[in-house]
Protein backbone atom coordinates (compact mmCIF):
# COMPACT_ATOMS: atom_id res chain seq x y z
CA UNK A 1 0.00 0.00 0.00
CA UNK A 2 1.53 3.62 -1.15
CA UNK A 3 0.92 6.15 1.89
CA UNK A 4 1.42 9.82 1.59
CA UNK A 5 4.73 9.88 3.38
CA UNK A 6 5.81 7.88 -0.12
CA UNK A 7 5.31 10.69 -2.04
CA UNK A 8 7.14 13.99 -2.63
CA UNK A 9 5.49 17.40 -1.51
CA UNK A 10 4.80 17.93 -4.77
CA UNK A 11 5.40 15.02 -7.78
CA UNK A 12 7.51 16.29 -10.88
CA UNK A 13 4.52 15.28 -13.25
CA UNK A 14 1.95 17.78 -12.01
CA UNK A 15 2.48 21.28 -12.89
CA UNK A 16 0.66 24.48 -12.05
CA UNK A 17 -1.86 24.98 -14.69
CA UNK A 18 -2.22 28.76 -16.33
CA UNK A 19 -6.03 28.31 -15.41
CA UNK A 20 -7.11 25.90 -12.72
CA UNK A 21 -10.67 25.70 -14.49
CA UNK A 22 -9.53 23.97 -17.44
CA UNK A 23 -10.51 20.38 -18.09
CA UNK A 24 -7.66 18.27 -19.47
CA UNK A 25 -9.38 16.98 -22.36
CA UNK A 26 -7.67 13.25 -22.42
CA UNK A 27 -8.74 12.95 -18.67
CA UNK A 28 -12.48 14.11 -18.56
CA UNK A 29 -15.62 12.65 -20.25
CA UNK A 30 -15.28 13.92 -24.04
CA UNK A 31 -18.08 16.90 -24.23
CA UNK A 32 -17.20 17.38 -20.48
CA UNK A 33 -17.81 21.64 -20.63
CA UNK A 34 -18.49 24.28 -18.71
CA UNK A 35 -21.69 26.17 -19.20
CA UNK A 36 -22.39 30.15 -18.78
CA UNK A 37 -22.86 29.62 -14.95
CA UNK A 38 -19.63 27.81 -14.58
CA UNK A 39 -20.83 24.96 -13.74
CA UNK A 40 -19.37 21.61 -15.31
CA UNK A 41 -21.92 19.99 -17.79
CA UNK A 42 -21.78 15.83 -18.60
CA UNK A 43 -23.60 14.85 -20.69
CA UNK A 44 -25.90 17.89 -21.21
CA UNK A 45 -26.21 17.77 -17.30
CA UNK A 46 -25.02 20.28 -15.00
CA UNK A 47 -23.58 19.29 -11.97
CA UNK A 48 -24.99 21.60 -10.12
CA UNK A 49 -28.23 20.22 -11.00
CA UNK A 50 -26.87 16.69 -10.80
CA UNK A 51 -25.93 17.49 -7.26
CA UNK A 52 -29.63 19.01 -6.82
CA UNK A 53 -31.45 15.85 -7.56
CA UNK A 54 -29.74 13.28 -6.25
CA UNK A 55 -27.50 14.65 -4.21
CA UNK A 56 -23.36 13.63 -3.07
CA UNK A 57 -21.13 11.89 -3.07
CA UNK A 58 -23.02 10.60 -6.34
CA UNK A 59 -21.13 8.44 -9.03
CA UNK A 60 -22.21 10.06 -12.65
CA UNK A 61 -21.47 8.06 -15.71
CA UNK A 62 -22.12 9.11 -19.46
CA UNK A 63 -24.56 5.89 -21.30
CA UNK A 64 -23.31 7.32 -24.81
CA UNK A 65 -19.70 7.72 -24.22
CA UNK A 66 -19.64 3.69 -22.56
CA UNK A 67 -21.77 2.61 -25.94
CA UNK A 68 -19.37 4.49 -28.45
CA UNK A 69 -16.11 3.25 -26.31
CA UNK A 70 -17.71 -0.28 -26.75
CA UNK A 71 -18.13 -0.21 -30.71
CA UNK A 72 -14.42 1.21 -30.50
CA UNK A 73 -13.19 -1.04 -28.82
CA UNK A 74 -14.86 -3.97 -30.61
CA UNK A 75 -14.41 -2.63 -34.21
CA UNK A 76 -10.72 -2.56 -33.23
CA UNK A 77 -9.80 -6.14 -32.49
CA UNK A 78 -12.19 -7.23 -35.20
CA UNK A 79 -10.80 -5.12 -37.71
CA UNK A 80 -7.26 -6.04 -36.25
CA UNK A 81 -8.15 -9.92 -36.79
CA UNK A 82 -9.17 -9.93 -40.21
CA UNK A 83 -6.18 -8.14 -41.67
CA UNK A 84 -4.63 -11.14 -40.34
CA UNK A 85 -6.95 -13.44 -41.48
CA UNK A 86 -9.19 -13.97 -38.36
CA UNK A 87 -11.39 -13.09 -36.00
CA UNK A 88 -12.04 -11.36 -32.65
CA UNK A 89 -14.36 -11.05 -29.83
CA UNK A 90 -14.60 -8.93 -27.06
CA UNK A 91 -16.03 -9.39 -23.12
CA UNK A 92 -16.56 -6.53 -21.10
CA UNK A 93 -14.69 -7.38 -17.40
CA UNK A 94 -17.72 -6.69 -15.24
CA UNK A 95 -15.58 -5.94 -12.35
CA UNK A 96 -14.89 -2.07 -13.33
CA UNK A 97 -18.46 -1.25 -13.10
CA UNK A 98 -21.15 -3.51 -13.07
CA UNK A 99 -25.16 -3.00 -12.93
CA UNK A 100 -28.05 -4.23 -14.95
CA UNK A 101 -28.14 -1.09 -17.25
CA UNK A 102 -24.12 -1.66 -17.80
CA UNK A 103 -24.78 -4.65 -18.61
CA UNK A 104 -27.20 -4.08 -21.23
CA UNK A 105 -25.42 -1.00 -22.78
CA UNK A 106 -22.24 -2.93 -23.28
CA UNK A 107 -24.23 -6.42 -25.01
CA UNK A 108 -26.42 -4.32 -27.41
CA UNK A 109 -23.28 -2.79 -28.28
CA UNK A 110 -22.12 -6.40 -29.33
CA UNK A 111 -19.75 -7.24 -26.61
CA UNK A 112 -20.39 -10.36 -23.97
CA UNK A 113 -19.79 -9.76 -20.02
CA UNK A 114 -16.71 -11.22 -18.16
CA UNK A 115 -18.42 -12.00 -14.76
CA UNK A 116 -15.56 -13.30 -11.66
CA UNK A 117 -18.39 -14.34 -9.27
CA UNK A 118 -21.96 -15.44 -8.28
CA UNK A 119 -23.13 -11.90 -7.31
CA UNK A 120 -21.66 -10.75 -10.74
CA UNK A 121 -23.03 -13.38 -12.78
CA UNK A 122 -26.38 -12.59 -11.12
CA UNK A 123 -26.50 -9.17 -12.25
CA UNK A 124 -25.46 -9.87 -15.59
CA UNK A 125 -28.46 -12.59 -15.72
CA UNK A 126 -31.07 -10.18 -14.24
CA UNK A 127 -30.05 -7.58 -17.11
CA UNK A 128 -30.96 -10.56 -19.56
CA UNK A 129 -27.43 -11.13 -20.62
CA UNK A 130 -27.10 -14.16 -23.01
CA UNK A 131 -25.66 -17.13 -20.89
CA UNK A 132 -23.70 -18.29 -24.06
CA UNK A 133 -21.77 -15.06 -24.34
CA UNK A 134 -20.75 -14.52 -20.38
CA UNK A 135 -17.19 -16.08 -18.95
CA UNK A 136 -16.84 -17.09 -15.41
CA UNK A 137 -13.63 -16.06 -13.80
CA UNK A 138 -12.26 -16.60 -10.29
CA UNK A 139 -9.83 -18.14 -8.50
CA UNK A 140 -12.13 -20.13 -6.16
CA UNK A 141 -15.20 -20.50 -7.59
CA UNK A 142 -17.63 -21.75 -4.92
CA UNK A 143 -19.50 -24.96 -5.85
CA UNK A 144 -23.19 -22.78 -6.07
CA UNK A 145 -21.32 -20.48 -8.74
CA UNK A 146 -20.08 -23.52 -10.76
CA UNK A 147 -23.36 -25.45 -10.62
CA UNK A 148 -25.30 -22.10 -11.28
CA UNK A 149 -22.98 -21.19 -14.22
CA UNK A 150 -23.08 -24.97 -15.57
CA UNK A 151 -27.11 -24.81 -15.17
CA UNK A 152 -27.69 -21.63 -17.45
CA UNK A 153 -25.18 -22.20 -20.20
CA UNK A 154 -22.21 -19.61 -19.18
CA UNK A 155 -20.69 -19.58 -22.60
CA UNK A 156 -16.94 -20.77 -20.73
CA UNK A 157 -15.08 -21.21 -17.23
CA UNK A 158 -11.76 -20.40 -17.07
CA UNK A 159 -10.34 -23.16 -14.96
CA UNK A 160 -7.41 -21.95 -12.36
CA UNK A 161 -6.48 -24.92 -10.77
CA UNK A 162 -6.47 -28.54 -10.72
CA UNK A 163 -9.25 -28.81 -8.48
CA UNK A 164 -11.59 -26.84 -10.41
CA UNK A 165 -10.64 -29.17 -12.85
CA UNK A 166 -12.66 -32.19 -10.99
CA UNK A 167 -15.06 -29.90 -9.24
CA UNK A 168 -16.69 -28.29 -12.63
CA UNK A 169 -16.24 -31.92 -14.51
CA UNK A 170 -18.26 -33.52 -11.42
CA UNK A 171 -21.21 -31.05 -11.94
CA UNK A 172 -21.25 -30.69 -15.78
CA UNK A 173 -21.98 -34.71 -15.18
CA UNK A 174 -24.61 -34.58 -12.88
CA UNK A 175 -26.54 -31.95 -14.85
CA UNK A 176 -25.62 -34.46 -18.05
CA UNK A 177 -24.14 -31.31 -19.62
CA UNK A 178 -20.82 -30.67 -21.68
CA UNK A 179 -19.64 -27.63 -20.32
CA UNK A 180 -17.05 -25.03 -22.57
CA UNK A 181 -13.60 -24.21 -20.50
CA UNK A 182 -10.76 -22.28 -20.86
CA UNK A 183 -7.57 -22.47 -18.44
CA UNK A 184 -5.84 -19.50 -17.04
CA UNK A 185 -2.21 -19.37 -17.67
CA UNK A 186 0.65 -17.21 -16.39
CA UNK A 187 3.33 -16.04 -19.07
CA UNK A 188 5.67 -15.53 -16.47
CA UNK A 189 5.59 -11.60 -18.46
CA UNK A 190 5.52 -8.77 -15.80
CA UNK A 191 3.87 -5.83 -16.94
CA UNK A 192 4.97 -2.42 -16.05
CA UNK A 193 2.60 -1.03 -13.46
CA UNK A 194 1.91 -2.00 -9.83
CA UNK A 195 2.54 -5.09 -7.60
CA UNK A 196 -1.21 -5.66 -6.67
CA UNK A 197 -2.15 -4.81 -10.27
CA UNK A 198 0.42 -7.22 -12.12
CA UNK A 199 -1.16 -10.72 -12.36
CA UNK A 200 0.58 -12.79 -14.83
CA UNK A 201 4.31 -13.46 -12.95
CA UNK A 202 4.31 -16.60 -11.22
CA UNK A 203 4.25 -16.15 -7.59
CA UNK A 204 0.40 -15.23 -7.71
CA UNK A 205 -2.51 -16.56 -7.19
CA UNK A 206 -4.16 -17.00 -10.43
CA UNK A 207 -4.06 -19.75 -12.94
CA UNK A 208 -1.38 -22.34 -13.77
CA UNK A 209 2.44 -21.88 -14.90
CA UNK A 210 3.17 -22.29 -18.19
CA UNK A 211 5.15 -25.77 -17.01
CA UNK A 212 2.23 -27.02 -15.53
CA UNK A 213 -0.76 -26.11 -18.06
CA UNK A 214 -0.46 -28.95 -20.69
CA UNK A 215 -1.00 -32.03 -17.69
CA UNK A 216 -3.95 -29.60 -17.09
CA UNK A 217 -5.29 -29.59 -20.25
CA UNK A 218 -4.50 -33.63 -21.04
CA UNK A 219 -6.93 -34.06 -17.77
CA UNK A 220 -9.16 -32.06 -18.84
CA UNK A 221 -9.29 -33.42 -22.24
CA UNK A 222 -9.96 -37.05 -20.59
CA UNK A 223 -13.04 -36.33 -19.20
CA UNK A 224 -15.76 -36.07 -21.51
CA UNK A 225 -18.03 -33.51 -19.83
CA UNK A 226 -15.48 -30.89 -20.31
CA UNK A 227 -14.94 -29.28 -23.88
CA UNK A 228 -11.41 -27.65 -24.08
CA UNK A 229 -11.65 -24.22 -25.68
CA UNK A 230 -8.10 -22.85 -25.38
CA UNK A 231 -6.22 -20.65 -23.02
CA UNK A 232 -6.70 -17.26 -21.40
CA UNK A 233 -3.53 -14.88 -20.26
CA UNK A 234 -3.96 -11.62 -18.01
CA UNK A 235 -0.81 -9.93 -17.72
CA UNK A 236 -1.93 -6.73 -15.44
CA UNK A 237 -3.89 -3.67 -15.76
CA UNK A 238 -3.91 0.08 -16.36
CA UNK A 239 -1.24 -1.04 -19.31
CA UNK A 240 0.20 1.58 -21.61
CA UNK A 241 2.14 0.24 -24.93
CA UNK A 242 1.91 -3.44 -26.68
CA UNK A 243 5.26 -4.63 -25.39
CA UNK A 244 4.56 -6.80 -22.74
CA UNK A 245 1.37 -7.99 -24.91
CA UNK A 246 3.86 -8.68 -27.63
CA UNK A 247 6.31 -10.92 -25.20
CA UNK A 248 3.25 -12.40 -23.48
CA UNK A 249 1.59 -13.55 -26.46
CA UNK A 250 5.07 -15.06 -27.98
CA UNK A 251 5.06 -17.19 -24.81
CA UNK A 252 1.80 -18.24 -24.75
CA UNK A 253 1.33 -18.98 -29.05
CA UNK A 254 4.73 -21.34 -27.73
CA UNK A 255 2.09 -23.25 -25.82
CA UNK A 256 -0.67 -23.09 -27.87
CA UNK A 257 1.00 -24.64 -30.81
CA UNK A 258 1.87 -27.76 -28.45
CA UNK A 259 -2.11 -28.17 -27.24
CA UNK A 260 -2.42 -28.02 -30.93
CA UNK A 261 -0.56 -31.69 -31.12
CA UNK A 262 -3.31 -33.34 -28.94
CA UNK A 263 -6.55 -31.37 -30.31
CA UNK A 264 -7.92 -28.54 -30.92
CA UNK A 265 -7.71 -25.34 -29.32
CA UNK A 266 -9.73 -23.04 -30.89
CA UNK A 267 -9.65 -19.90 -28.79
CA UNK A 268 -7.21 -17.68 -26.97
CA UNK A 269 -8.16 -15.09 -24.99
CA UNK A 270 -5.25 -12.54 -23.73
CA UNK A 271 -7.47 -10.49 -21.53
CA UNK A 272 -7.47 -7.00 -20.66
CA UNK A 273 -5.59 -4.21 -18.63
CA UNK A 274 -5.66 -1.19 -21.45
CA UNK A 275 -4.91 2.12 -19.22
CA UNK A 276 -6.45 5.05 -19.72
CA UNK A 277 -5.63 8.42 -18.23
CA UNK A 278 -6.31 9.57 -15.17
CA UNK A 279 -3.88 12.42 -14.62
CA UNK A 280 -2.26 15.29 -17.47
CA UNK A 281 1.01 13.04 -16.94
CA UNK A 282 -0.76 9.41 -18.40
CA UNK A 283 -0.72 8.84 -22.47
CA UNK A 284 -2.69 5.97 -23.01
CA UNK A 285 -1.85 3.98 -26.13
CA UNK A 286 -4.89 4.65 -28.69
CA UNK A 287 -7.23 1.25 -28.87
CA UNK A 288 -7.14 0.90 -32.89
CA UNK A 289 -2.89 1.20 -31.99
CA UNK A 290 -3.22 -1.67 -29.00
CA UNK A 291 -5.50 -4.15 -30.77
CA UNK A 292 -2.94 -4.38 -34.28
CA UNK A 293 -0.05 -4.52 -32.03
CA UNK A 294 -1.14 -7.27 -29.98
CA UNK A 295 -2.97 -9.16 -33.14
CA UNK A 296 -0.14 -8.68 -34.92
CA UNK A 297 2.25 -10.25 -32.40
CA UNK A 298 0.13 -13.52 -32.38
CA UNK A 299 -0.01 -13.38 -36.14
CA UNK A 300 4.41 -13.33 -36.00
CA UNK A 301 3.88 -15.91 -33.64
CA UNK A 302 1.33 -18.10 -35.26
CA UNK A 303 3.01 -17.98 -39.02
CA UNK A 304 6.56 -18.63 -37.50
CA UNK A 305 5.17 -21.96 -36.66
CA UNK A 306 3.48 -22.42 -39.46
CA UNK A 307 0.38 -22.53 -37.61
CA UNK A 308 -3.51 -20.79 -38.23
CA UNK A 309 -4.02 -18.08 -35.98
CA UNK A 310 -7.08 -18.95 -33.18
CA UNK A 311 -9.72 -16.60 -32.53
CA UNK A 312 -9.10 -13.82 -30.41
CA UNK A 313 -11.39 -12.91 -27.03
CA UNK A 314 -10.23 -9.89 -24.98
CA UNK A 315 -11.86 -8.55 -21.79
CA UNK A 316 -11.54 -4.80 -21.41
CA UNK A 317 -13.42 -2.72 -18.75
CA UNK A 318 -11.42 -0.11 -17.45
CA UNK A 319 -10.82 1.20 -20.96
CA UNK A 320 -14.56 1.03 -21.65
CA UNK A 321 -15.91 2.87 -18.56
CA UNK A 322 -13.00 4.91 -16.78
CA UNK A 323 -13.15 7.80 -18.64
CA UNK A 324 -16.88 7.77 -19.23
CA UNK A 325 -17.18 8.47 -15.13
CA UNK A 326 -17.11 10.95 -12.60
CA UNK A 327 -18.07 10.98 -8.98
CA UNK A 328 -19.36 14.77 -7.54
CA UNK A 329 -18.64 16.25 -3.92
CA UNK A 330 -19.45 18.56 -1.74
CA UNK A 331 -16.88 20.27 0.29
CA UNK A 332 -17.16 20.36 3.76
CA UNK A 333 -14.07 22.15 5.46
CA UNK A 334 -10.95 23.85 3.56
CA UNK A 335 -8.13 24.18 5.91
CA UNK A 336 -4.04 25.59 4.86
CA UNK A 337 -1.55 23.09 6.15
CA UNK A 338 2.53 24.39 6.40
CA UNK A 339 3.98 22.00 4.92
CA UNK A 340 7.58 22.91 4.79
CA UNK A 341 8.86 26.58 4.98
CA UNK A 342 8.07 27.68 1.58
CA UNK A 343 4.85 25.32 0.67
CA UNK A 344 1.53 25.61 1.80
CA UNK A 345 -1.25 23.14 0.79
CA UNK A 346 -4.90 22.99 1.14
CA UNK A 347 -6.65 20.34 2.48
CA UNK A 348 -10.44 19.86 0.73
CA UNK A 349 -12.33 17.72 2.82
CA UNK A 350 -15.10 16.16 1.08
CA UNK A 351 -18.65 14.53 1.97
CA UNK A 352 -17.50 11.22 0.56
CA UNK A 353 -13.53 9.44 0.59
CA UNK A 354 -12.09 5.88 0.90
CA UNK A 355 -15.46 4.51 1.05
CA UNK A 356 -16.63 5.64 -2.98
CA UNK A 357 -13.00 5.10 -4.16
CA UNK A 358 -10.95 3.13 -2.39
CA UNK A 359 -7.99 2.99 -5.50
CA UNK A 360 -5.90 5.83 -3.86
CA UNK A 361 -5.94 4.32 -0.27
CA UNK A 362 -4.96 0.77 -2.00
CA UNK A 363 -3.08 1.60 -4.84
CA UNK A 364 -1.67 5.43 -4.55
CA UNK A 365 -3.68 5.67 -7.61
CA UNK A 366 -3.75 9.59 -8.80
CA UNK A 367 -6.90 11.70 -9.87
CA UNK A 368 -7.65 14.88 -11.55
CA UNK A 369 -9.80 17.55 -9.79
CA UNK A 370 -11.85 20.55 -10.82
CA UNK A 371 -14.44 23.10 -8.86
CA UNK A 372 -17.51 21.50 -10.89
CA UNK A 373 -20.04 24.16 -9.69
CA UNK A 374 -18.79 27.36 -10.56
CA UNK A 375 -15.69 28.79 -12.29
CA UNK A 376 -12.80 30.87 -10.19
CA UNK A 377 -10.49 33.31 -11.22
CA UNK A 378 -8.46 32.73 -8.21
CA UNK A 379 -5.15 31.87 -8.41
CA UNK A 380 -4.41 27.60 -8.49
CA UNK A 381 -3.57 26.35 -5.35
CA UNK A 382 -2.07 23.27 -4.81
CA UNK A 383 -4.58 20.98 -3.00
CA UNK A 384 -5.07 17.53 -1.68
CA UNK A 385 -8.78 16.36 -1.91
CA UNK A 386 -9.48 14.47 1.26
CA UNK A 387 -12.43 12.38 2.64
CA UNK A 388 -14.24 12.10 6.11
CA UNK A 389 -13.44 8.58 7.26
CA UNK A 390 -11.32 8.28 10.43
CA UNK A 391 -7.91 7.35 8.65
CA UNK A 392 -5.03 9.49 7.86
CA UNK A 393 -4.19 7.63 4.34
CA UNK A 394 -8.24 8.53 3.55
CA UNK A 395 -7.43 10.62 0.19
CA UNK A 396 -9.42 11.15 -3.10
CA UNK A 397 -7.05 13.42 -4.91
CA UNK A 398 -3.28 13.69 -3.38
CA UNK A 399 -2.02 15.74 -5.66
CA UNK A 400 -3.93 18.70 -7.81
CA UNK A 401 -3.94 22.21 -8.24
CA UNK A 402 -7.34 24.19 -7.63
CA UNK A 403 -8.44 27.37 -7.60
CA UNK A 404 -7.28 29.26 -4.27
CA UNK A 405 -10.77 30.17 -3.47
CA UNK A 406 -12.32 26.63 -2.85
CA UNK A 407 -14.60 26.94 0.25
CA UNK A 408 -17.42 24.72 1.69
CA UNK A 409 -20.00 24.34 -0.21
CA UNK A 410 -18.53 24.10 -3.02
CA UNK A 411 -19.05 21.20 -5.52
CA UNK A 412 -15.76 19.40 -6.91
CA UNK A 413 -16.00 16.73 -9.31
CA UNK A 414 -13.01 14.00 -9.44
CA UNK A 415 -12.59 12.53 -13.15
CA UNK A 416 -11.76 9.04 -14.43
CA UNK A 417 -13.73 7.33 -11.48
CA UNK A 418 -16.22 4.85 -14.02
CA UNK A 419 -13.69 1.85 -12.88
CA UNK A 420 -13.48 0.38 -9.28
CA UNK A 421 -14.89 3.06 -7.51
CA UNK A 422 -18.62 2.14 -7.42
CA UNK A 423 -17.11 -1.89 -7.65
CA UNK A 424 -14.66 -1.46 -4.75
CA UNK A 425 -16.91 1.24 -2.67
CA UNK A 426 -17.28 -0.39 1.36
CA UNK A 427 -19.58 1.13 4.39
CA UNK A 428 -16.40 1.80 5.84
CA UNK A 429 -17.23 4.05 9.13
CA UNK A 430 -20.95 3.42 8.90
CA UNK A 431 -21.22 5.66 5.46
CA UNK A 432 -23.69 4.89 3.11
CA UNK A 433 -22.75 4.09 -0.97
CA UNK A 434 -23.74 6.67 -2.99
CA UNK A 435 -26.12 6.21 -5.88
CA UNK A 436 -25.54 5.82 -9.77
CA UNK A 437 -26.70 8.29 -12.21
CA UNK A 438 -26.75 7.83 -15.87
CA UNK A 439 -26.53 10.68 -18.05
CA UNK A 440 -27.35 10.75 -21.65
CA UNK A 441 -28.24 13.78 -24.12
CA UNK A 442 -29.49 15.95 -21.96
CA UNK A 443 -31.30 13.97 -19.61
CA UNK A 444 -30.14 11.77 -16.18
CA UNK A 445 -31.63 9.30 -14.49
CA UNK A 446 -31.20 7.11 -11.65
CA UNK A 447 -29.97 3.39 -11.87
CA UNK A 448 -28.33 2.13 -8.89
CA UNK A 449 -30.54 3.98 -5.68
CA UNK A 450 -27.96 5.22 -2.76
CA UNK A 451 -28.06 3.68 0.72
CA UNK A 452 -29.62 5.51 3.67
CA UNK A 453 -29.03 4.68 7.18
CA UNK A 454 -32.35 2.08 7.24
CA UNK A 455 -29.70 -0.02 5.03
CA UNK A 456 -27.12 -0.20 6.78
CA UNK A 457 -29.31 -1.56 9.38
CA UNK A 458 -31.54 -3.84 8.13
CA UNK A 459 -28.57 -6.84 8.56
CA UNK A 460 -28.39 -5.65 12.48
CA UNK A 461 -30.07 -8.57 14.16
CA UNK A 462 -29.63 -6.31 17.31
CA UNK A 463 -32.01 -3.58 15.89
CA UNK A 464 -35.59 -4.16 16.69
CA UNK A 465 -38.08 -3.57 13.94
CA UNK A 466 -40.48 -1.76 15.66
CA UNK A 467 -37.76 0.57 16.56
CA UNK A 468 -36.42 1.26 13.60
CA UNK A 469 -39.99 2.65 12.52
CA UNK A 470 -40.03 4.62 15.27
CA UNK A 471 -36.88 6.53 13.87
CA UNK A 472 -38.25 6.79 10.83
CA UNK A 473 -41.65 8.53 12.03
CA UNK A 474 -39.50 10.84 14.44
Amino acid sequence: MSTTSDRPAVPEWLTQPHDANALVEAVWPEGAVRDDAGAIVFGGVSAAELAERFGTPLYVVDEDLVRARAREVLTAFRDAAARHGGTARVYYAGKALLTTDVVRWVTAEGLGVDVASGGELAVALAAGADPARLGLHGNNKLPSEISRAVRVGVGSIVIDSLVEIERIAAEAESQGRVQTVLIRVNSGVHAETHDFLATAHEDQKFGFALTDAEAAVARIRELPWLRFAGLHCHIGSQIFGTAGFAESAARVVELHARLREGGDVPLLNLGGGFGIAYTSKDDPTPIAKLADGIVAAVGRECESRGIPMPELAFEPGRTIVGRAGVTLYRVGTVKPVRVSDDLERLYVSVDGGMSDNARTALYGADYSARIASRRSDSAPALTRVVGRHCEAGDIVVSDEYLPGDVEPGDLVAVAATGAYCFSLASNYNYLTRPPVVAVSAGTARLIVRGEDENDLLARDLGVAPASRTSEESA
